[in-house]
Order: C-alpha cells, then structure tokens, then sequence
C-alpha cells in the first residue's frame, strides 16, 4: 500500500480522494479529506478538519472545529475546542467540544459533552447528552 500525500494551499491540507494513512497523522492548520479517505490512527489536526463522506478515522481525533461527514466514522472519539457539525448517517465513539455541537439525522454518537449547545435535527442514538442547552427540531 502506497503512502498517501497531503497537498498544501497556505493553510489548508488536501488529500486525494480515497487516500489511505497508515499510522498516526498531525496536521499543522486545517485539513480536508475527501470521500473515502482513510485515517488508520490517530489524528491530530491544529485547524478546522472536513472528514468527507465514507471516511474513516480509526483511533482518536482532536482539532479546532471538526465537519464528520454523511457515513463517516470516527472509531476513538472526537475532542474539539470549536463547534462539531455530525451529518447524517455518522459513527462518531463520543464527542467533547467546547463549542456548538449539531447532530443530524441517523447519526450514531457515543456521549457527548459540550460547553455550549447540543442541536439535534431528527432522529439520533446517542450515550448521554451534556451541555449548556439540547433543543431537538423534528424527529422523523
């Protein structure tokens, strides 16, 4: 299996679509990984992280705000000192943040705690929800 590579544009890492990382990756500012790309470590990212669809991150994750995208999965849990926006469909173990936490519909999240709100749109599972305020909108 071929090392993947990170394209740089001033601040922000790019990854090819489906790029695989074998091991841990730390990343310096932000970071965008395309559909199906794959983390099969640890991920440490000192800016905002764009987890595209069908990713994967196999140990813990830590950054400033994080996206997870529609049936991404985040296996070692998330921690985030900004807002974590966790669209449909997606694994994530747990989640701290010390922002906005939103979860869409069909996302399957371990506990989550937060210093600011939690929003869930529809229908989620979820461990325990702790946070300054949970407002659901919908449930279908």
């Amino acid at each position: 299996m071929s090392t993947a590579r990170l394209k740089r544009c001033g601040d922000v890492y790019l990854a090819e679509r489906g790029a695989i990382f074998d091991g841990n990756l730390r990343v310096p500012g932000h970071l965008v990984l395309p559909p199906d790309c794959h983390v099969w470590g640890d991920l440490v990212v000192n800016g905002r992280l764009d987890l595209g669809p069908h990713g994967t991150v196999g140990g813990r994750c830590a950054c400033h705000d994080a996206l997870v995208g529609h049936h991404a999965t985040v296996r070692g849990g998330l921690t985030s000192s900004g807002d974590v926006t966790v669209a449909d469909g997606a694994h994530v173990a747990g989640i701290e943040a010390g922002g906005t936490v939103l979860l869409r519909p069909g996302a399957i999240v371990g506990d989550v705690r937060t210093d600011g709100l939690i929003l869930i749109h529809g229908r989620i599972t979820s461990g325990l929800l702790v946070g300054r305020q949970v407002k659901v909108f919908g449930n279908g």
